[in-house]
């Protein structure tokens, strides 16, 4: 059985990459209508035809050949790279026909390294409407390589691409038959000697080896040393090199595109979408637009999940009291019911909420909105030495900062990249909405602002916005001490508007689900059950005394009323004594100034592994300590909760200092790790451990003072 092709779909960032990649392969990858989604190679398998199949590897975006930021080094050593595993046979590049003189400089570029090479020309649709015709036949002999044009989001063009990579697989993957330039005239020694040394391919890869060998790792000291004893000796010129390439290219794209495009009349009227950004981006009701679509996003978070959520919470109360009912009572019954249902309804509760909260940052993604919010931004980013290429990282922090921090390696400049990363955690993450939700729902009443607006969903977005004004006061701060000089620039593409992609937000809102249920709900599971077991179970003297204790009260009397509230407090003391009431009252002097009982301590520790799981933890407390009612819903037991005073526990004060601790606490190991990977140094996660929890500390302390 012959082995699968490698094949790698490269481009310019919003060509439609992404997009082709999921018609190609089925899978269901994230596309989102913005640049720099895509910030790792990402690969699936295609079949091709009834006897040829192929690994597709979707690369980050970029402009040109010469990397400027992380992401874009992960496409350069792809292909550059003749010893790599992904090293591809055949490569498709997806070129923008209403950008098209823009695309053809990186087309020609990947020309030039002799790789079997198609065009796909997707954005035909829009490049009509704009009075762009392209005589694809013309285009495709000028450039030596298939030109194939593809709608990926219409699952057009798709039979015509695949006819043509298993022609160009039959003839053993022949790459284009001349350059697109004279690259050997550029710098005729230096590239001889290259090729000779490197036994590189082609002209155009030994001149990539020339100007970038310091960044190429998979040279290695040695061969790096003698590149550069090659570049002495024949006095090599960088910059004048790649100028006259750059320029080279552009005068032959200006000739094809002469014999190949025709365009109507510049001063043709305004397309829409220039129409619609006269509006969304105009210096004072673009502001407005924005506070207004972040506003809608959070009330309706409310607004459409109280439903299904109510009736799921309901559904798990009435479940764990209908099972308390029909099964015996002992140990497998009381973990299945105080432990595993427990903790399934604290997971199951919030899955509407993630779903909507998703399903609208989809739409926003897929129409073209969430770049304009780039856009908009930058001149407040720049204040905080960063610019509108920090915006997209922290937009995504919103649902998980483990691929919003990822996503900053679009960003070139070494310092803006930092600070991105350091302040990305605070954005508030799905994982803690959750904790947001409940606590709103315990301390926040329920009523209306001016007749319309949720009082709860204001509050919900005063703690979005809470932590990305914080993050932005953390950026001007930490821009004092990160000594990093570098040039900044910020240019991206805007997209244009489209419909959202309705199948698109639907899959999408399943798979965050989903994500959330197994990926989450097996932390919170494990932790479920161990806690189970902490609370149930304590040192046998003490649990031995509070037993004895117990029932020598239950003895001196035979009212049932007594007996009820004898057995309640046999409970909390038994909860009390057990291993996690011992963990938690010694850990309380801690917490007990920012309003916080020794449950929610407990909380705090367990959420450390991921935020959501402090829902599960307070499921599993209360169901442990208050088992005579196991068909009241979690946010009843909190509401009824006591301190030993006989105060309730969940106070404005308490609920607004938990609240604003969550919203500015590193409550996440796999951050700390994503940032020590993307960092190389344990230095930035460590300092972000301890700002962000002092900052958490700090501010929920003064919170809680002010409101109590």
């Amino acid at each position: 059985m012959k082995a699968p092709l490698n094949i790698a779909l490269v481009g310019n960032p919003n060509s439609g990459k992404s997009s082709l990649f999921n018609a190609l392969t089925g899978l269901n990858q994230k596309v989102s209508n913005f640049p720099g989604v895509t910030v790792d190679k990402k690969t699936g398998s295609a079949r091709i035809s009834p006897t040829l199949e192929a690994n597709i590897i979707d690369l980050p975006g970029t402009y040109s050949l010469y990397p400027k930021s992380a992401d874009e080094f992960v496409t350069y050593d792809v292909l550059l790279n003749p010893e790599g595993d992904d090293r591809p046979d055949m490569v498709i590049i997806i070129a923008d026909a209403s950008n098209l003189k823009r695309n053809l400089l990186f087309c020609s570029q990947i020309i030039d390294l002799k790789f079997p090479v198609i065009i796909g020309l997707t954005m035909m649709d829009l490049a009509k409407k704009k009075g762009i015709e392209v005589d694809l036949a013309g285009l495709e002999r000028e450039l030596g390589v298939p030109v194939v044009a593809v709608n990926p989001r219409k699952n057009k063009g798709l039979p015509a691409l695949k006819k043509n990579i298993e022609l160009i697989a039959r003839e053993k993957f022949a790459g284009p038959a001349r350059d697109f330039i004279d690259i050997n005239a550029l710098a005729p020694g230096v590239l001889a000697k290259v090729k000779k040394a490197f036994a590189v391919s082609s002209d155009y890869g030994a001149l990539h080896t020339a100007v970038n060998f310091e960044e190429l790792e998979f040279l290695g000291p040695q061969r790096q040393a003698e590149v550069r004893r090659i570049l002495q000796e024949e006095r090599f010129n960088k910059t004048k090199v790649q100028g006259d390439e750059i320029m080279q290219r552009y005068a032959r794209i200006k000739t094809i595109m002469n014999g190949t495009v025709v365009e109507t009349d510049p001063l043709q009227q305004q397309l829409k979408t220039e129409r619609i950004d006269n509006l969304l981006l105009h210096r004072f009701w673009g502001y407005v637009i924005l506070l207004g679509v972040l506003f809608l996003l959070f009330q309706s978070i409310f607004w459409i999940a109280s439903y299904p959520m109510d009736l799921i919470d309901a559904g798990f109360g009435s479940l764990s009291g209908w099972f308390s009912s029909i099964l015996p009572d002992n140990k497998v019954s009381d973990i299945f019911i105080n432990g595993i249902l427990a903790g399934l309804g604290g997971i199951a509760v919030f899955v509407p909420q993630i779903m909507i909260l998703f399903g609208l940052i989809t739409i926003l993604e897929d129409t073209g909105y969430m770049a304009r919010i780039s856009f908009l931004t930058d001149r407040l980013m720049r204040q905080v030495g960063l610019n509108g290429k920090s915006v997209m990282p922290l937009i995504s922090g919103v649902a998980c900062a483990v691929p919003a921090i990822m996503a900053a390696r679009n960003i070139e400049n070494r310092k803006e990249r930092l600070i991105t990363i350091m302040i990305t955690p605070l954005m508030s993450c799905s994982a803690r909405l959750p904790i947001y939700t409940i606590m709103i729902a315990l301390v926040i009443p329920d009523k209306s602002v001016l007749g319309i607006f949720s009082l709860q969903g204001l509050v919900m977005m005063g703690l979005y916005l809470g932590g990305f004004f914080m993050a932005i006061l953390v950026a001007a701060v930490m821009k004092l001490f990160v000594k990093v000089r570098e040039k900044s620039y910020f240019i991206m593409e805007l997209p244009v508007y489209r419909a959202p992609r309705w199948k698109n937000v639907g899959t999408t809102m399943v798979e965050k689900a989903k994500i959330f249920v197994t990926d989450a709900g097996k932390v919170i599971m494990v932790i479920s059950i161990i806690l189970w077991f902490l609370a149930s179970y304590g040192p046998s003297g003490n649990m031995e005394a509070v037993h004895a204790k117990y029932e020598q009260l239950q003895a001196q009397t035979t009212d049932s009323l007594q007996l009820a509230d004898i057995d309640h407090q046999f409970q909390s003391d038994k909860l009390a004594n057990s291993y996690a009431g011992i963990l938690g009252h010694a850990i309380e002097p801690a917490v007990k100034p920012l309003g916080f009982d020794w449950k929610i301590g407990i909380a705090l520790i367990t959420s450390f592994a991921a935020r959501e799981v402090f829902v599960g933890t307070m499921a599993t407390l209360y169901s442990v300590g208050d088992a005579d009612e196991n068909d009241a819903t979690l946010k009843q037991k909190m509401a009824s909760a006591t301190r030993v005073d006989g105060t309730p526990v969940y106070t404005l004060a308490t609920g607004l200092s938990l609240m604003v601790f969550y919203a500015f606490a590193m409550q996440c190991m796999s951050t700390l790790a994503i940032v020590k990977r993307e960092t190389k140094s344990w230095k930035y996660p460590v300092i972000q451990l301890v700002y962000m929890t002092a900052l958490a500390y700090i501010c929920s302390l003064i919170v809680f003072n002010i409101f109590k």
